[in-house]
């Protein structure tokens, strides 16, 4: 089976030796997106809904890219560093999913890269 690395400009660029995303048959399989604004590489300003917003239009851009949207997403990854923004980060992913909604995991992290409050991964299959 072939790899197809998916790239788009419209998210931001890998900091570390890896891809947006890699299609592998139908399936693509998101890295993390961070809330770093994708023309300047800076984490954007705001709290934990704003950053929230930015990482969810960062993965709606490379799901684009890999020829799909939201809806064919599968799973998806939330680490926080605080679970009291549980609420607040579910209430902005209402706003970009649509039921039924994807399979998903919130795990509580230490830390993330660029002190980042919020990192999302994802898995999409495609038709």
């Amino acid at each position: 089976m072939s790899r197809t690395i998916i790239a788009t400009d419209l998210a931001p660029a890998a900091i570390g030796p890896y891809s947006q995303a890699v299609r592998a048959g139908n399936t693509v399989y998101f890295s993390g997106q961070i809330p770093l604004d994708p023309a300047t590489g800076a984490l954007v300003d705001g709290d934990i809904a704003a950053q929230t917003r930015r990482v969810f239009d960062n993965l709606t851009a490379v799901a684009q890219a890999a020829g799909g949207s939201l809806a064919h997403i599968v799973r998806v990854g939330i680490y926080v560093t605080d679970l009291a923004n549980f609420a607040t980060v579910n209430a902005v992913m209402a706003e970009y999913f649509q039921s039924p909604y994807p399979a998903r995991s919130t795990i509580e992290v230490s830390a993330l890269p660029k002190a980042a409050q919020v990192e999302v991964d994802a898995v999409m299959v495609l038709d």
